[in-house]
């Protein structure tokens, strides 16, 4: 069974940034595309932005200009750069496959307060 270990989360100020790491493990990492997704309260988890095995990106409206995914695969780690946070970024973020899943993490709490 695949496992993903997220790290990052946080309190942030409106206009500051957080980063997000996602470790998988029990996969060939350095094959597989890779997502991260948000569930704010009372909401349904949403996609944010995906990489696929060879690099390339997509990002949801709201993630972009202001969000970055990236991998490094000698670590087993996508990664979630966000920018300019929004209030309306609070959510809990989770890492995932891109078009598969497995059993989703813990997340991270990201919370946009001022």
């Amino acid at each position: 069974q695949v496992q993903l270990v997220e790290s990052g989360g946080g309190l942030v100020q409106p206009g500051g940034s957080l980063r997000h790491s996602c470790t998988a493990s029990r996969i060939i990492f350095s094959l597989t595309g890779m997502g991260w997704y948000r569930q704010a309260p009372g909401k349904q988890r949403e996609l944010v932005a995906t990489i696929t095995s060879g690099g390339n990106t997509n990002y949801a409206d709201f993630a972009k200009g202001r969000f970055t995914i990236s991998r490094d695969n000698a670590k087993n780690t996508v990664y979630l750069q966000m920018n300019s946070l929004k209030p309306e970024d609070t959510a809990v973020y989770y890492c995932n496959g891109d078009t598969w899943k497995t059993n989703w993490g813990q997340g991270t709490q990201v919370t946009v307060s001022s």
